[in-house]
């Protein structure tokens, strides 16, 4: 007979004996080594006997102490310390019983590049490993869109690659439609195009009536020459300035730097709005939905979203939010560590900041009534789906398959999943298929290796399917002949127990005509007016939307590519170079030595490195 480990209050009791009053981090495990929770003690063995003993605990911390098999400790110096490990830690564990933030995406900003004579303005996600100025952050790929294209009629800055800008003979329709100055053609000085760049970035920073007073000036001056095009251009940009200042909402005049988080919870579930304010400027909200189970306070939430949410991120100079923290001095101290200067928490009761708290109060509790209103639409069809397939249970996690490939070239395979919160595009995955020995167009042998790439990997990382990462359905596009390769494969992996279920388009090949094809029973349909067809249905567009963006994303790389991509030591600014006096690849390849070594920023040493690299290839 298998011996049962002891869990409880007795299991922590006994740890007490060896702990002492030092700040730092415990981690409470079950019988099978998993971590149920994560906290941070300003005194380790005072925490840890709240937990020995039976008292007033919520629901929640009942049955995480009941749980309990085992602890772990990790003293730190500070209490800071502490804080800081405890975050990372949650981020990378999820442990059952904290609070969690599900949805760590990175957020954009505005680059002006620093490396050209003539800067380019984009948009930029990750690493700020270029040279440039940086804008930032704004809430999502939409806001920052906007404003690129407003600033763009304002300021006419390029956006154009670097490369295209060399080759350029005369301008593109960005210039045609007045939202480029076409330095890449002598249209504009150096001079002239760099004060547009100042001005550009005096209005990310916020300094924006000097702006439009310019340009008021300028287009008056114009009007009195009785310059009327160039007074109608500036007339366009002025409005264009206004239309982006407007766009922006709220924009208050007391808060240069801040992020606004309010928090919002009902029936078990939890809303945070983030409101990012820079420059005096509203660039975008993003709404957050950390799983909770319904018993935390308000300061336990707002306190592990705060620390989770800045974990990775680098904090502004004030966060103003609509709750207090357990430990908000604690948290400042830990966010201005982090960021190397001051960080103030405020929770405001009255005037400018507390309207822009009840502005974000607003949005958290629409967005979650929608949210809500989603889930419970999504509940019935996740229900109607195992209905309709006779599956086991209903399923959590739909994982939907599908390659994209033009005869075999720049061949991609692309995962979504689809769950209780609709599509969990966090959860998408992109597959370059690197298979040598395939056909081109092998569907088969594509799926073959997206499919064992993803399974193997769930087996390794995650052999008992505790961490909710492994789908409780497969959706593949295609029929029988579909159906039965992939069962033969997942056979193969050692992983037979995962419904499936091929979606076929019938004989017309017309949408609301599919038919379904599961292993070992007959071919079915749905009425064609089902919401569970419906369901089917974006799912499948969803799959086959993702797959053919990461295909064209893969194909416009490669032509874009040029072999002087691969060459040791040719970063940019030297393929820059070498194209502007060679013309081309081509021409690169075939130079001596001594044409190489005349090129601008190209040393001897250099030099001999390209000449050696294109004529080692034969």
């Amino acid at each position: 007979m298998t011996d049962i480990a002891p869990t409880g209050y007795d299991v922590i009791h006994g740890y007490l004996r060896s702990l002492d009053s030092s700040p730092g981090v415990y981690r409470m495990l079950d019988a099978d080594s998993r971590v149920l929770y994560v906290g941070k003690a300003r005194n380790l063995k005072a925490r840890v006997s709240n937990y020995s003993r039976p008292g007033p605990h919520s629901p929640r911390i009942g049955r995480m102490i009941s749980e309990t098999a085992s602890m772990m400790f990790l003293t730190t110096r500070t209490e800071t310390e502490a804080l800081l490990l405890e975050q990372n830690l949650i981020k990378q564990l999820k442990p059952r019983y904290n609070v969690l933030l599900r949805d760590d995406k990175s957020f954009p900003n505005i680059l002006v590049t620093g490396d050209h004579d003539f800067p380019m303005i984009r948009k930029h996600r990750g690493a700020k490993s270029q040279k440039g100025n940086y804008y930032g952050p704004f809430a999502g790929a939409g806001a920052v869109n906007r404003t690129l294209s407003q600033l763009q009629r304002v300021f006419l800055l390029r956006n154009c690659s670097d490369s295209d800008f060399e080759t350029r003979t005369r301008p593109c329709l960005q210039y045609q439609i007045k939202r480029c100055s076409g330095p890449c053609c002598g249209m504009i000085s150096k001079a002239d195009y760099a004060l547009s760049v100042k001005e550009a970035e005096n209005f990310l920073q916020g300094r924006t009536k000097g702006i439009q007073e310019a340009l008021a000036a300028q287009m008056q001056a114009a009007s009195e020459e009785m310059l009327f095009e160039r007074a109608a251009a500036l007339r366009d940009r002025i409005k264009a300035l206004t239309q982006v200042q407007s766009a922006q909402g709220i924009n208050p005049q007391n808060t240069a730097e801040a992020d606004v988080i309010a928090l919002h919870t009902d029936g078990g579930q939890a809303c945070v709005q983030v409101f990012f304010i820079r420059a005096n400027q509203n660039w975008g909200n993003h709404d957050y939905y950390p799983r909770i189970s319904g018993d935390e306070d308000m300061a336990e939430v707002m306190e592990a979203f705060v620390g989770q949410f800045y974990a990775g991120r680098e904090p502004p100079r004030m966060l103003i939010l609509s709750h207090g923290l357990d430990n908000d001095d604690l948290m400042a101290d830990a966010l201005a560590e982090k960021a190397g200067r001051k960080v103030e928490i405020a929770i405001p009761q009255r005037g400018e900041k507390a309207e822009l708290v009840q502005n974000a109060l607003r949005n958290a509790r629409e967005s979650l009534a929608r949210k809500m209103s989603e889930t419970a639409t999504q509940s019935r069809l996740l229900k109607g789906l195992a209905k309709a397939f006779d599956l086991p249970k209903v399923p959590q996690r739909i994982e939907v398959y599908d390659n994209s490939h033009i005869q075999g070239a720049h061949a991609v395979g692309a995962m979504v999943v689809a769950g209780p919160d609709g599509f969990d595009k966090n959860q998408y995955r992109k597959f370059n298929i690197r298979g040598e020995d395939l056909t081109p167009g092998d569907d088969f042998g594509m799926m073959k290796e997206v499919l064992t790439r993803r399974f193997q990997r769930l087996i390794k990382e995650d052999p008992d399917r505790t961490q909710g990462t492994w789908p409780d359905l497969l959706l593949i596009d295609g029929g029988a002949g579909q159906v039965s390769a992939v069962r033969q494969i997942m056979d193969e992996l050692g992983v037979s127990d995962i419904p499936m279920v091929g979606v076929a388009k019938g004989l017309d090949r017309d949408a609301g005509k599919e038919e379904f094809y599961r292993t070992g029973k007959p071919v079915m349909a749905l009425r064609h007016n089902d919401p569970v067809l419906y369901f089917i249905q974006r799912m499948r567009d969803e799959v086959h939307r993702f797959a053919i963006g990461t295909h064209r994303a893969k194909r416009s790389k490669a032509i874009g590519a040029t072999p002087l991509d691969d060459v040791p030591g040719v970063g940019a600014t030297r393929k820059r170079a070498l194209l502007a006096h060679f013309g081309s690849a081509k021409a690169v390849a075939r130079a001596n030595l001594a044409d190489l070594k005349a090129v601008n920023g190209v040393s001897a040493n250099m030099a001999q490195v390209i000449y050696d690299y294109f004529h080692d290839q034969g």
